[in-house]
């Protein structure tokens, strides 16, 4: 009998996941994603308003650096919204609301949430030194949104939950729902989303960002200076096989290759 509702459970997982698939944009890759775009959209805008009150004695408004980072985020969002629309898919961010904020924390970092909500850290600005640096790391963050990788890390862990039958419900209101929401991004959490992306995910967001930075401006060439200075400022770094995130050396080899199909829709 348990055999057989196991089976049961996994054949429904499995008509739900083939149910909701949607398409990432530019690699065409198939994902599964058991959420709609409305409800991450909303959770991730609530959980970014906690973060900025948490947060704000570190908000920086009136700065330069501030002012670059709207300034670049605003240029890549554009940028986001023409190539959406270019090739027919301007519904996935039509809800997006733009948010770019610059924290002081000296963690290396800078994240993006679903709908458009942006955080770099000041720790990295040493590392991104110029106006394409920034765009790099704000380009590739912006792809995971534009990407859905979120949504689809979440349905991993609802389904690894066993609460994959809660799709189409408004899974994020159930508490099981927000449990998961919570892990995936850290709710109230200081530094940020929690859950890594997978190798594949941060495959496709280093080859939609160096797009996106193109098309707002900036050179995709200089993404491997960037990645290069990441590289070496570490003391040292997880083996690729034992990480989530693909080695330098193999990402600046992929970031190569995606370079001639980014460069076609530079424009200085």
């Amino acid at each position: 009998m348990l055999k057989n509702n196991i089976k049961g459970v996994a054949f429904s997982a499995l008509i739900l996941i083939v149910a909701a698939c949607s398409t990432v944009p530019l690699t065409g890759r198939r994902q599964a994603s058991l959420v709609s775009d409305s409800e991450m959209n909303t959770m991730a805008a609530t959980s970014y308003k906690e973060f900025l009150t948490e947060n704000s004695g570190k908000v920086i408004t009136n700065t330069a650096e501030a002012r670059k980072v709207k300034e670049i985020g605003s240029k890549i969002a554009n940028a986001v919204t023409k190539y959406m629309s270019d090739n027919g898919m301007a519904n996935q961010v039509s809800n997006f609301q733009w948010e770019f904020n610059l924290v002081k924390s000296n963690e290396v970092n800078a994240w993006c949430m679903p709908g458009g909500k942006v955080a770099v850290y000041t720790g990295i600005l040493p590392v991104t030194l110029n106006d394409a640096g920034l765009a790099t790391v704000m380009g590739h963050e912006i792809a995971h949104a534009v990407a859905r990788h979120s949504a689809e890390r979440y349905s991993q862990q609802m389904i690894a939950a066993g609460i994959g039958s809660l799709a189409g419900a408004a899974v994020t209101k159930t508490e099981s729902g927000k449990a998961v929401f919570d892990q995936v991004f850290g709710i109230g959490a200081q530094t940020g989303v929690l859950l890594p992306n997978s190798r594949k995910q941060e495959s496709e967001a280093d080859r939609l960002g160096l797009t996106f930075m193109a098309m707002a401006g900036y050179d995709p060439a200089q993404s491997i200076y960037f990645w290069e200075r990441m590289s070496s400022g570490k003391a040292g770094s997880t083996p690729e096989f034992l990480s989530t995130h693909p080695s330098d050396a193999t990402r600046i080899s992929n970031i190569k290759k995606y370079l001639p199909e980014a460069l076609t829709y530079y424009r200085k």
